[in-house]
């Protein structure tokens, strides 16, 4: 595991005036065992000093300071919240995802296998920052950031969207019944699922079905990662990966899109 803090950047997103971001990977921290090393996630039962100093080296790595970091406590819900000053985690609101036209306001997104999505519409100087898991991205959350980005005054036209690094169709088999509400949703949905190899099952393309979503939202441009957080035990954490193996917890990634000041 390198020392080096690495930020995986969004090409459009890279290109705006004003905007900084990083999707970090699992590199660069001080924590051990199966935290190693950039865990960010206090939710996690890492040593909290340990979470603290991750979380501020990817605040300097982006040139911010610490303390303007805001992450929730995230639930899996559609329900975003707008904010004008950082949030300390430890008054974390339970919302998956923030938006704000206040510069200098980190907005950060912690996952392990769900999907980050951050966005910026440069000409309004509005960002946000979802965490789409299936039941988010099912739910609306991703619909939700948008909408909270207008009432900001941000224009879908000219919001571009990134999708970071999450898990993987070929490593996310689900079961019988799941498909079921997503096409409940949208029948157009069936091509987020293949034939799995267990009778019954289905693979699922968590990071096709959130860029169908921001697509239907005609936006500037939605960017992917095309990285598997599952496959890549080298470069991310993974919720399903740590289960597979039997491991009692598991680390947490961060997404990072802020306003410069």
């Amino acid at each position: 595991m390198t020392n080096m803090i690495e930020a995986i950047k969004d090409t459009n997103l890279g290109s705006l005036k004003a905007i900084t971001h990083g999707f970090f990977t699992r590199a660069g921290g001080v924590s051990d065992g199966v935290y190693n090393s950039l865990n960010t996630g206090f939710g996690s039962n890492d040593d909290a000093d340990c979470v603290a100093e991750n979380r501020a080296r990817t605040m300097h790595a982006l040139g911010l300071a610490p303390e303007r970091l805001s992450t929730a406590y995230q639930v899996h819900s559609a329900r975003i919240t707008v904010i004008e000053a950082p949030v300390p985690y430890e008054n974390a609101p339970r919302v998956d995802g923030f938006v704000t036209a206040t510069p200098g306001i980190a907005l950060g997104i912690l996952s392990a296998d769900c999907a980050p999505i951050l966005l910026a519409d440069p000409t309004a100087g509005v960002i946000g920052a979802a965490h789409a898991g299936w039941r988010g991205a099912l739910t609306g959350v991703i619909d939700a950031a948008v909408d909270a980005m207008e009432g900001l005054g941000a224009t879908r036209a000219n919001i571009h969207a990134a999708i970071g690094p999450c898990i993987g169709q070929a490593s996310y088999e689900v079961g019988p019944d799941f498909p079921a509400p997503f096409l409940a949703h949208d029948a157009g949905a069936h091509g987020f699922f293949t034939t799995a190899v267990r009778a019954g099952h289905f693979m699922f393309d968590l990071e096709g079905y959130a860029a169908h979503r921001l697509d239907r939202l005609g936006l500037a441009n939605v960017g992917r990662t095309g990285l598997d957080t599952c496959a890549r035990e080298d470069a991310f954490f993974s919720y399903r990966r740590a289960t597979l193996k039997g491991e009692n917890d598991y680390g947490r990634g961060l997404s990072v899109i802020a306003l410069e000041e």
